[in-house]
């Protein structure tokens, strides 16, 4: 199988998509090609991931777990009429 030229979809650029390359998205079972240049895909990533780290900047506010007693930080006020739980209380909870 030669390798492909593809237009990326977001800059518009043309990118080889290599004959290894082909064989690897088929051994992955990976059923399309790649749309977009190893730059752009790169770009994404680092966007997707930096979406993580803004959560980092919400504000945090103290509370005490309802199940362990464990202090915690959790990402709203506490009202105090609602249970409040740890990440590994919540998690536990949830399944």
């Amino acid at each position: 199988m030669p390798d492909k030229n593809i237009v990326c979809k977001d800059c518009g650029a043309t990118f080889v998509f290599t004959e290894s390359e082909q064989d690897f998205y088929r051994e992955k079972g990976f059923d399309n090609e790649p749309q977009r240049c190893p730059e752009c895909r790169s770009a994404r990533k680092q966007a997707r991931q930096g979406g993580f780290h803004r959560d980092r900047d919400r504000e945090m506010f103290p509370a005490t777990c309802s199940e362990c007693g464990k202090e915690t930080m959790v990402p709203f006020r506490p009202s105090g009429d609602k249970p409040v739980y740890c990440r590994d209380c919540y998690r536990d909870r949830r399944g």
